[in-house]
């Protein structure tokens, strides 16, 4: 688990061939702590390091992952957002984090607005679903709070969020423009409340049983 809250941009060094292979990514001489074997979010993906040196770290990925994701995308020189895996007992500064992609997005708007940025990004029904003003969502993997969601007629939804200047200069925003594909990850406590839900709602849209009529007329 992670809490959304980048600790280190990484460049990526080597890029995966023919959707199988590693990615190397480099990062500040000692981030991390990493050993082989640990999982560190990269672009808000979950993945398992297989090399490492003081200042690179090596993971794998498999097509899957590359079709899910925005990693496929990477070009050498690129940046990531890192963070690695939640202790317990930390502090979670964001939200619960799994690492685990639900789809992409597409940045559609960059706005500066005196200190801060606005980030209009359109993102898929099956993450728009979960996506309520006010509420969290991990983009990239930097945990940030819903303030406007309007879906539109064609199955999408377009989502609006505000950066603070720290997050635009340490994380991949800074990058951000129209066009740019996002990594997204609703939140985990939204999805587990509609499974949970799932099975008696039917029952609510029906509304109360209503008694059973006698057949001879008697009510």
């Amino acid at each position: 688990m992670f809490s959304g809250i980048v600790s280190a941009l990484g460049r990526i060094e080597s890029v995966p061939k023919e959707f199988q292979g590693t990615l190397l990514i480099s990062h500040p001489r000692g981030w991390g702590g990493l050993r082989v074997g640990d999982s560190v979010a990269v672009n808000g993906c979950c993945l398992t390091v297989v090399r490492r040196e003081e200042d690179s770290a090596a993971v794998e990925v498999m097509p899957e992952t590359l079709r899910r994701t925005n990693l496929g995308h990477l070009q050498l020189g690129s940046a990531v957002n890192l963070e690695v895996a939640l202790a317990l007992g930390a502090a979670v500064g964001g939200h619960l984090v799994s690492g685990h992609v639900d789809a992409t997005g597409e940045v559609i708007g960059v706005e500066p607005e005196q200190n801060a940025v606005w980030l209009t990004v359109r993102v898929p029904g099956e993450v728009g679903r979960y996506c309520v003003p006010q509420g969290s969502i991990a983009i990239d993997g930097c945990s940030l709070t819903l303030v406007s969601v309007t879906d539109a007629s064609d199955g999408w939804t377009e989502v609006r969020v505000s950066l603070i200047p720290h997050t635009v200069q340490t994380t991949v925003a800074a990058d951000y423009a129209p066009g740019v594909v996002v990594n997204l990850e609703a939140d985990s406590v939204a999805k587990l409340v509609e499974r949970l839900l799932a099975p008696h709602l039917d029952s609510i849209s029906r509304g109360p049983a209503q008694p059973a009529r006698d057949p001879r007329g008697g009510g």
